[in-house]
């Protein structure tokens, strides 16, 4: 969380997770791009190593340094130095490695990834030809990219436990927010430019490379296990298993792409539902689920070890988080054909590929899968459990609903005046109820949730709400998932935040401009660009980012106050995660320069 400041105890009886004082935080938790300028001289970037190495020594070891701790600790060490606020980019990654180098030491190469970055036609592309070949030597899995997303894919799908990586401090940046957060052992050697060409030290990127298999006595919390756990759910075989296809016959990746022809009509509704489950996303709440139980059952599946624990894990909750993401992709399917969306996880729609019928059949029989996966493990639940997860399943299933409902009913209306409390209402109804299912059914799980129910589904509330308002603002970025274009949301006549805001603060003659593009005939892109126009001359961008600060910041206040420790912890990451930020950069992206 940008510019929070952080304190972290010395002893408590919770056992010293960090508390995040937020009372007098009010600006913007967008993330800033750093200044990344790299020591001039070998001997002064050693020199800033041997610091970082030193300070890594001093930090928790029992939880993984935020981007704040290491922005924090960078900028003390550079301050001792009378070194340049410059550097402070460059030494973030220098202190994180060293800080990580035990973890990355405790992964046999096997299991390590070497993250490289495209061919690079100079000295330092042959550099890397050769690191690659001496890591490959030694085990390593390699990947050649600078897509922050496939990074974390790749660590997800659990072919790796550890990175080492070679990269611009741009691609760092952004890689460096997801890893940390997540937990996952990593060092890096920046890039640069000198002289016109890319340049690296080498002799960092093979001492990384080589760093020594052996087990070290601290490992911090990572979430790196539950991520995958909720991943697997979702694997052909473990679908199959937890929630078995009763008709069987060819799955649709064995027809090859023949449709449903070769389907048994009685065994195609099963069959495009499975499918569709395993086809994408992040699997977040099915995570949370999952992560939610485990932080009130001894949290080990956050441990270095939690892949052993996890397997232990019963049949009964990994349903109840799969059940979580079924009426998630039931949703989808509605939402997709109410919207008339074409594009989901980057594939064509359901309805698109069958037709409306088919496509509302299938969202309609994974809302009865949802609901079976809870009720036939009532024995292993217990009645009353598994009648209390079936009723916050129901209660979120309406809400969702009501919000959906709240939504087509203003698409539809010819008056399209929102006011922005409205759209707020209408986003607590259709996204907050499925992070407080998720979250509360976990918990649910593992014993009674009365204590902190009630703080739970408000915390939810306020993740819900400022979630979709980031979801509004990435429309007008464009989603190469779901929208291949910027500003359908405004075409498609949604009710968003952003519209509401506009029409809150444009003046008359503009106001009803705004309200003409809706129904208006004109070219669509010559539309979008006029909407964005007029929500830049309202302010609207920015403005909804405050609105997102602030849900934030009470989010952030509700988990200050969670007990236990581990529950806690699991929040903080939520809001980290679930409201990822871009940093702000500079249009053009070079490499960082030697000073002159």
């Amino acid at each position: 969380m940008s510019s929070v400041p952080v304190e972290i105890p010395a002893s408590n009886a919770s056992g010293g997770a960090r508390k995040i004082s937020l009372a007098m935080q009010r600006g913007s938790r967008r993330r800033v791009s750093l200044p990344k300028d790299v020591p001039a001289t070998s001997e002064l970037r050693e020199q800033l190593r041997a610091q970082c190495h030193a300070a890594s020594r001093r930090m928790d070891r029992r939880q993984s340094p935020t981007r704040d701790d290491l922005e924090t600790a960078a900028r003390g060490i550079l301050e001792e130095l009378q070194l340049p606020e410059a550097f402070v980019g460059w030494t973030m990654v220098v202190l994180s490695s060293e800080y990580w180098r035990d973890q990355v030491a405790a992964v046999p190469p096997s299991r390590r990834l070497l993250l490289l970055p495209p061919k690079l036609p100079d000295a330092a592309g042959c550099s890397l030809a050769a690191c690659r070949l001496s890591a490959e030597e030694l085990g390593y899995q390699v990947l050649i990219t600078v897509d922050a997303a496939m990074v974390m894919t790749t660590i997800v799908n659990g072919s790796v436990d550890a990175i080492v990586g070679v990269a611009t401090l741009e691609v760092l940046e952004k890689a460096y927010d997801k890893l940390l957060l997540v937990g996952v052992p990593c060092m890096a050697v920046p890039l640069w430019s000198h002289g016109g060409e890319a340049s690296v030290d080498e002799a960092w990127v093979r001492e990384m490379i080589g760093v020594r298999h052996e087990q070290p006595a601290d490992r911090p919390v990572t979430y790196l296990h539950l991520l995958r756990a909720a991943r697997q759910l979702f694997e052909p075989q473990q679908l199959q298993r937890l929630a078995p296809r009763q008709w069987g016959g060819p799955s649709l990746a064995e027809l090859n792409g023949t449709g449903t022809a070769g389907l048994d009509p009685i065994a195609a509704t099963e069959t495009i539902a499975h499918d569709f489950l395993t086809q994408g996303g992040k699997y977040s709440r099915p995570f949370i689920t999952l992560a939610a139980h485990d932080a009130m059952t001894g949290a080990r599946g956050a441990s270095a070890d939690g892949e052993r624990h996890l397997a232990e894990l019963s049949d009964a909750v990994r349903r109840v988080a799969l059940s979580i993401e079924t009426f998630h992709k039931a949703s989808l399917v509605h939402d997709d054909i109410e919207d008339d969306d074409h594009f989901r996880y980057g594939h064509p729609t359901l309805h698109c590929c069958y037709g409306l019928p088919i496509a509302i059949n299938v969202g309609d029989y994974m809302i009865g899968l949802g609901y079976r996966l809870v009720s036939r493990d009532m024995a292993a639940l217990g009645a009353e459990v598994a009648g209390d997860i079936l009723n916050l399943l129901a209660d979120a299933h309406l809400r969702l609903s009501e919000g959906q409902g709240a939504e087509l009913l203003w698409r539809d209306a010819r008056d399209k005046q929102l006011s922005p409390a409205d759209a707020l209402k209408i986003y607590a109804l259709k996204t907050a109820p499925a992070f407080e299912a998720a979250l509360l059914c976990g918990l649910r799980c593992a014993g009674p949730i009365d204590a902190v129910a009630a703080s739970l589904k408000r915390f939810a509330q306020h993740l819900g709400v400022a979630f979709q308002i980031l979801n509004d603002l990435k429309d007008w970025q464009g989603d190469q998932d779901n929208k291949l274009a910027p500003g359908l949301d405004t075409l498609g006549g949604r009710p968003t935040v952003l519209w509401a805001l506009a029409l809150e603060q444009l003046d008359a003659v503009r106001r009803e401009e705004l309200l003409q593009l809706v129904d208006s005939a004109d070219d669509p892109g010559e539309r979008v660009a006029r909407v964005e126009e007029l929500y830049r001359a309202a302010n609207v961008f920015e403005s909804a980012h405050q609105l997102v600060d602030e849900h934030q910041v009470q989010a952030e206040r509700i988990a200050d106050q969670i007990e236990p420790e581990s529950l806690r912890r699991l929040l903080y990451y939520l809001v980290d995660t679930v409201l990822e930020r871009v940093a702000e950069s500079p249009a053009e992206s070079v490499l960082p320069r030697l000073p002159a």
